[in-house]
């Protein structure tokens, strides 16, 4: 009996071992499950972060257009801006004078509807002297208004 005790005994041993390497070979294939899974983690991972670091490069890309053609829009209207002020400049003076050529043209008209000292031929003749500033063309240009 004692023998049939060690050979039970020997057959559970065995057994056991069995489980053991059954039990080892379930561990393993699980380790090696997870490694896979993991890697294939990892890799999904790599791939987001990729995808999201291309997505970023493309939204600097894109911000770069956008602000070079703000700027270009700004230049373009500073330009604008520039161009309507000399102008602005070129009619403010052109009116003052033709408002000062004005007043002296009424004046004159005044002296000679007048009569002053009743001598009008004498006021006529004063008024179409070729001399007379009021016959200059008036001389207004943009690039004499800043001087730049």
């Amino acid at each position: 009996m004692a023998s049939s005790s060690g050979t039970s005994s020997g057959g559970s041993l065995t057994t056991n071992s069995g489980s053991d390497g059954d039990l080892t070979a379930l561990m393993n294939e699980r380790k090696r499950k997870r490694m896979i899974s993991n890697r294939e983690s990892a890799r999904r991972s790599r791939m987001r972060k990729q995808k999201h670091l291309d997505d970023l490069q493309a939204q600097v890309t894109q911000l770069r257009q956008e602000s070079h053609r703000i700027l270009t829009g700004v230049n373009i209207t500073t330009q604008h801006y520039l161009n309507v002020e000399a102008e602005n400049s070129v009619l403010r003076a052109q009116a003052n004078e033709l408002s000062n050529r004005l007043q002296s043209l009424n004046e004159i008209i005044a002296f000679i509807g007048g009569g002053g000292d009743g001598n009008s031929d004498a006021a006529a003749d004063c008024f179409f002297n070729p001399l007379n500033y009021l016959n200059q063309p008036i001389m207004a240009a943009a690039d004499n208004v800043f001087g730049y």
